[in-house]
């Protein structure tokens, strides 16, 4: 296990926070996930005192880039202006909620099926699909400060070609509906190596939003989540309902991200938990 210091960092609302679906509250103190092929659990232990089950070479290779651990987020917040009240609130209201930074194939994908759905019908689905291909992952013995996870096992994301090699029929019955066609090019592409994960991580923002979107199904809010929650470009801004209900409600049809030009994906995090979030306070 491994005991880490991380201010600005609460579990609930990251896990709470709509970019991953593979993430559990267990209870107040504790969450789970899948991701990377790998099973974490997290457990507050006290003030911003945090510990992870994994090695240490796994958190330095794979958990301290995942949870954006080494972004100053209390100076993003810093940064807002103090004359706009409702990113101010939101800020607050959502402090501890990092970027994570995912897979990028999983990321793709989940977000290919995200067109149009609620978070629990994409989490649905992305389990199934889970579940029909992906690696078989035993729930781990943990002893204190963790607990019992919540599965007996759980199961990888699949890689593209475990993906690719799934039957497309067996693809619809995981209920992604007209999304289906979307998924199976996907796998198709990244199976085959036309899509390099490699070498787009190398594009600017610019290049990359083009080539995302040149994806059979990948609309522009797709690609700007994709943008935000694989690749960290934290300048970008993707645009779903709950954010145009905010821009049409307080900032007269657009909110201007010229003031935050690389951390603007990160003031969208606070907005989106925000208004999802801010009536059911206590």
């Amino acid at each position: 296990m491994v005991t880490v210091d991380i201010p600005f960092f609460d579990l609930k609302k990251i896990a709470d926070s709509g970019q991953a679906f593979r993430i559990k509250v267990i209870n107040d103190d504790h969450i789970e996930l899948v991701a990377f092929g790998k099973y974490l659990q997290v457990a507050h232990v006290s003030g911003d005192r945090y510990v992870f089950s994994c090695t240490k070479k796994e958190f330095e290779n794979t958990w301290n880039d995942f949870f954006d651990l080494n972004r100053d987020y209390e100076a993003i917040v810093r940064s807002i202006d103090p004359d706009d009240v409702y990113l101010t609130s939101a800020a607050g209201f959502g402090k501890g909620i990092r970027i994570l930074r995912q897979d990028i194939f999983e990321t793709t994908i989940s977000y290919i099926i995200s067109q149009r759905r609620s978070i629990p019908s994409i989490t649905t689905s992305v389990e199934r699909i889970s579940k029909l291909c992906g690696k078989k992952i035993p729930a781990p013995s943990l002893e204190k400060p963790f607990v019992t996870p919540l599965e007996k096992e759980y199961y990888a994301f699949p890689s593209p070609e475990e993906l690719n090699n799934l039957p497309f029929e067996a693809i619809v019955d995981t209920g992604v509906g007209y999304r289906a066609p979307y998924i199976k090019r996907a796998a198709e592409d990244f199976a085959s190596g036309k899509i390099d994960t490699a070498a787009l991580s190398q594009l600017s923002d610019e290049d990359l939003y083009k080539a995302l979107t040149s994806m059979y199904g990948v609309g522009k809010k797709v690609a700007n989540c994709i943008m935000l929650f694989a690749f960290s470009r934290t300048g970008s801004f993707p645009v779903d309902v709950w954010i145009q209900r905010i821009e049409d409600r307080y900032y007269g049809g657009h909110f201007d991200c010229s003031p935050y030009p690389d951390t603007c994906g990160i003031m969208q995090q606070f907005m989106f938990y925000y208004e999802r979030r801010k009536d059911f306070i206590g």
